[in-house]
């Protein structure tokens, strides 16, 4: 596990997550290899039947040439066409978030797993909070 989005799942309800690959440079490879990255700002974004990855920070690696990456460029989603399709009418047709969950190493590729989420409420995390909180308890209780 590179990165991690803790807050996503605090934040969105999660209906359905994908898999997906990452067009990215040598230099970006290298600097994820150190864990040199965080996805907490950022979002997917639809744009011509495609979908990019927005503000994803992977910092420049640090023994890269002058033409080094720029950190938070916008990196182009690898995702089939049915997935691009499902995306694509949630996010248009019923009002969804795409938001990242987590960048990792799948063997030597790196992935990008994306949900399709709905934004939860104020009164919708306290409650999500007691119902964690009331497992934890019962869980101690029992052992």
């Amino acid at each position: 596990m590179i990165a991690r989005n803790k807050k996503a799942r605090h934040e969105y309800e999660i209906l359905e997550t994908f898999e997906a690959g990452m067009s990215l440079l040598g230099s970006e490879v290298k600097s994820l290899r150190g864990g040199k990255a965080t996805i907490k700002e950022s979002f997917v974004k639809m744009e011509k039947g495609e979908a990019f990855l927005m503000r994803a920070n992977i910092q420049p690696y640090s023994h890269a040439t002058i033409e080094n990456h720029e950190a938070t460029r916008p990196r182009k989603l690898l995702l089939n066409s049915r997935e691009l399709k499902k995306l694509h009418t949630g996010t248009r047709e019923k009002g969804l978030t795409i938001v990242p969950l987590s960048i990792y190493f799948k063997g030597a590729w790196v992935k990008v797993e994306i949900a399709l989420a709905r934004g939860r409420k104020r009164h919708d995390k306290r409650q999500n909070l007691k119902q964690k909180q009331d497992k934890r308890e019962i869980k101690q209780r029992t052992g």
